[in-house]
Order: C-alpha cells, then sequence, then structure tokens
C-alpha cells in the first residue's frame, strides 16, 4: 500500500501509465474475444458463481473472465482499476476444486480491490517492451514494479484466503502452481515444501528473486499461515475469538520477504 502510494505522488507517471494502458486494454480485450471463452451466467454458470461470490466478499463490481486455452497453471488480472478483466488458463480449471478455484479468483479480484490493475497491466508491457527497447531505458521502473508485485501477491493472497475461508486449502492451491502434476497431488508435503524456504535462503540463489514479479512460493506459504493467525482472518471464517494484529501479522511476513525470518 505504501509504494502505491509513492507511484500515485508521482502524478505525471501516473496519467502517462493510465492512458497507456487504456489503449492497450482495448486491444488486448478484443483479442480476448476473438480468441477465448467469457464466462457468464449463460456460458459456465458455476465458475460465474464463484466469481460473484469473490466480487460480493471483497465488495467489489463483478469482473469480467475469460477462460484462456493454455496448458499453464495461471490467472492474471489486466485493464484499468474502473475496468479489469481476469484470464484464467484453462488447465486451472482442469487441475483445482471449486474450492481451489475460489481462492485463486478471490486472489485476482484482491488485485482490483486494492486498485493494483493499472501497474500490473504497465509491468506485463514494459516487461515485453524490454525486449523490444533498449534494457536499461526501462529497467528502473521495472526493478520498482516487480518489488511492489512481490508484496501485492501476498495481499491478495490475504484476499483469497478471505474469500475461501479455508486457509488449508488456500495453501494447497498455492502450491499445486509450483507442482502441476494431478499423480502427485496426493503425495505432496506441504511441511517439506515449506522446509525449502530455509534451504533456499542460502547462497546467491536468494538474490535471484529481486528479478521476479512473485515472492518464492514457499515464501509464500508461510506468509499466508501468518495471516491465518490474524483476528481478521479468524473471524472472517469463524473460527472464533483471538488472534494477532495486522500489525503483527505484517512485521512477521516483513521478515519473511526480507529474507530475515
Amino acid at each position: 500500500k505504501q509504494t502505491r502510494a509513492a507511484f500515485e505522488r508521482m502524478r505525471p507517471v501516473e496519467l502517462v501509465i493510465g492512458s497507456s494502458v487504456r489503449m492497450f486494454k482495448t486491444v488486448w480485450r478484443s483479442e480476448l474475444l476473438g480468441h477465448s471463452v467469457k464466462v457468464s451466467e449463460r456460458q459456465f454458470p458455476r465458475i460465474q458463481a464463484i466469481v460473484k461470490q469473490c466480487a460480493d466478499t471483497l465488495d467489489i463490481a463483478i469482473p469480467s473472465v475469460y477462460i484462456v486455452n493454455n496448458p499453464t497453471l495461471n490467472a492474471a488480472t489486466y485493464g484499468t482499476n474502473d475496468d479489469s478483466f481476469i484470464m484464467v488458463h484453462s488447465a486451472l480449471i482442469d487441475h483445482f476444486t471449486d474450492e481451489e478455484l475460489l481462492t485463486v479468483i478471490g486472489h485476482e479480484c484482491g488485485h482490483i480491490h486494492n486498485h493494483h490493475v493499472v501497474y500490473l497491466t504497465a509491468l506485463h508491457y514494459l516487461t515485453r517492451m524490454a525486449g523490444v527497447f533498449v534494457r536499461w531505458a526501462v529497467e528502473p521502473a521495472l526493478i520498482a514494479l516487480r518489488a511492489w508485485s512481490r508484496r501485492a501477491e501476498v495481499t491478495c493472497d490475504r484476499a483469497g484466503m478471505l474469500c475461501g475461508k479455508d486457509a488449508a486449502v488456500a495453501q494447497k492451491a498455492l502450491t499445486k502452481l509450483a507442482l502441476g502434476s494431478q499423480r502427485l497431488y496426493d503425495e505432496f508435503n506441504i511441511e517439506a515444501f515449506v522446509e525449502q524456504y530455509q534451504e533456499g535462503k542460502e547462497g546467491m540463489g536468494k538474490y535471484m528473486e529481486a528479478f521476479a514479479t512473485h515472492p518464492w512460493l514457499p515464501k509464500r506459504v508461510l506468509s499466508m499461515r501468518a495471516f491465518a493467525e490474524s483476528a481478521l482472518y479468524r473471524q472472517a471464517a469463524n473460527i472464533g475469538p483471538g488472534g494477532l494484529t495486522m500489525k503483527e501479522v505484517d512485521d512477521k511476513v516483513l521478515l519473511l520477504l526480507k529474507g530475515a525470518a
């Protein structure tokens, strides 16, 4: 939130990003209508009901969702803050249960709720333009946006948990992104996976995360677990009273993001 506020204070940059994104959004939406399937009450009403549940939980307008034929387990949100659309890859539908989809679509709706969308779209196009223009010209902006994006992903993992109200399901959905094998899901040991975080902290490899748009997945699972201890989540999931304040949760997560926990 603090990083986004810093972006917004740079009003000229905000205006340039917004106008560029609006132009690309119009082209992109036309492409989606031509080669993907738009979800509605008449087209995949089961998925539309999941989208509506997430939108109602986070108090946002129901976004447009498109199913894209793609074998990669992924979903993404693009557009502008006042006109967003979610793309869900077909592989995600095949691999995830409805409960897991609820957390994934809730995560994407979290980007809309938190006004992340224009920056996600800018990051997407800057990354693509980096291969066209001189790399050094766009790299400073990419570094700043990637650092923001890693934090935004943690925020939206929380949104997905609030929509699904099942921390174990949310963690399982996230770890499926790392595994991607339907034959191995039942054998997956999430505790062993989380332990990879400690192993990954050693050596130069930990610095590679600075070039990523998402935190390493074990770190995201640990961040989810911290949020699951919060009074906010416990109340939303009807677990009962008690729990950490959000400041206590954020302090724990900040140490994780810095690799100090």
